[in-house]
């Protein structure tokens, strides 16, 4: 990949956080050529993950998840296309067609255009909420508004957005009560193991949590939602949330000749090709961990960032001036009164052994190992542990070594 200068023209489809970083960081990086940033919301660049925390619960405004402003994308002079979906690309021309029929001419394209929350096909879907857009949680706020405090709110789905959601809810009084699938939530990001310790913060926080749930519908009753599970229950409440995962936003790129295999696949540079590249949550990437080697997508907050460092570099530099990806990649969720992190991204088969803290202190710190080798951390309410920690990804230190050198008691 050659360095860009200031005859071209970055193109960065997305503008969320990833596609926003980038486009700063392009700048940053003391790229001079033209930027258009185009995204399919009306809203100039915001942060997610408050809005199932702090923006549900009512402690913020939405105003606060600002990442960027028109006067911020002016200074920058970042041409922004907001309000204009992407509905086609032409790789060799470097041309994005937007849905109103316009085209955008660049010479090197940038797919930032994320996930979008799954939805389920049921007689009610139209009303049932999602939290992963401001007008989603918009529109749940003004539901909720209707809705007597005390009244029961139904969750469909234990994982980290479920479980966040369903912990402001609470905190607004209401009764949430959280449908997971599976045997527990979570088994299948953090394994049985890690997941049995994290099982039964719900329960201790005074939230119902409901394991092993087939909804087979949901349809509107009398005063709210009526939830029917397959072993013949149902479940009357006044709103349904839904936290059942996200779709990568590809199906724009069906014609565009890119390989599409759950996310926009691209290379350890990030690039899908001499014109372009993809990043954050829609980008499926070679991520090198020695000693492995693994194709993965992830959907983390911190994962958009290191993209977008990354991707701006290799533009500005050209790949035979940078290095391959290197990051390591980290998460964490607020819920139910605790904070869950994690460094890496460990199989959820992976070896684990708790090695500080302890399950009854609710306070604990583990280790994930494969074939010998650390291949991530977790914590419970452990944040200085996790980080002291943060060395033995960089490089990959052995299980032995690791225990040995237990930076967490330090």
């Amino acid at each position: 990949m050659r360095s860009l200068g200031a005859d071209d023209h970055v193109v960065v489809v997305g503008a969320g956080l990833a596609g926003w970083r980038l486009s700063e960081g392009l700048r940053r990086e003391g790229f001079t050529g033209a930027i258009t940033l185009i995204g399919d919301e009306h809203h100039t660049p915001y942060d997610r993950p408050p809005l199932s925390k702090q923006v549900l619960s009512g402690k913020w405004e939405l105003d606060k998840t600002e990442l960027a402003t028109m006067d911020r994308l002016r200074e920058l002079d970042i041409d922004a296309r907001f309000g204009a979906p992407a509905v086609g690309l032409d790789v060799d021309a470097a041309r994005v067609t937007l849905g109103d029929g316009s085209t955008v001419h660049g010479t090197f394209v940038v797919v930032a255009t994320g996930v979008r929350a799954r939805r389920l096909p049921f007689s009610a879907a139209s009303e049932l909420h999602t939290v992963r857009t401001r007008e989603d949680v918009e529109r749940l706020r003004s539901v909720l508004a209707e809705v007597p405090t005390g009244s029961t709110v139904a969750v469909i789905g234990g994982g980290f957005i479920g479980a966040e959601a369903a912990t402001s809810l609470l905190g607004l009084g209401y009764v949430p009560v959280v449908l997971e699938a599976a045997p527990r939530p979570l088994d299948a990001v953090l394994g049985s193991t890690v997941a049995s310790w994290l099982e039964p913060l719900a329960h201790n926080a005074g939230i119902d949590l409901l394991v092993n749930q087939q909804i087979t519908d949901v349809h509107r009753s009398e005063g709210g939602f009526r939830v029917e599970r397959a072993n013949g229950d149902a479940l009357q409440v006044s709103a349904v949330i839904l936290g059942v995962g996200a779709v990568p936003n590809t199906e724009w790129l069906s014609d565009s000749g890119l390989s599409l295999h759950n996310g926009v696949v691209v290379d350890e540079y990030l690039l899908a090709g001499d014109t372009v590249g993809a990043i954050g949550d829609v980008a499926r990437f070679t991520w090198r961990h020695d000693p492995f080697v693994e194709q993965v997508r992830i959907e983390h907050w911190q994962t958009a960032n290191d993209h977008a460092a990354a991707l701006a570099a290799t533009l500005t530099r050209g790949s035979q001036n940078t290095s391959p990806l290197a990051m390591v990649p980290y998460f964490w969720s607020d819920q139910y009164g605790k904070k869950i992190q994690m460094l890496g991204h460990p199989s959820a088969s992976d070896d684990v052994t708790l090695v500080h803290g302890s399950l009854e202190e609710g306070k604990w710190l583990a280790l994930y190992a494969r074939d010998g080798v650390v291949t991530g951390l977790v914590a419970l309410n452990q944040p200085r542990a996790l980080m002291v920690s943060r060395g033995l990804l960089e490089p990959h230190a052995t299980w032995v070594d690791a225990l040995a050198a237990a930076p967490w008691s330090q």
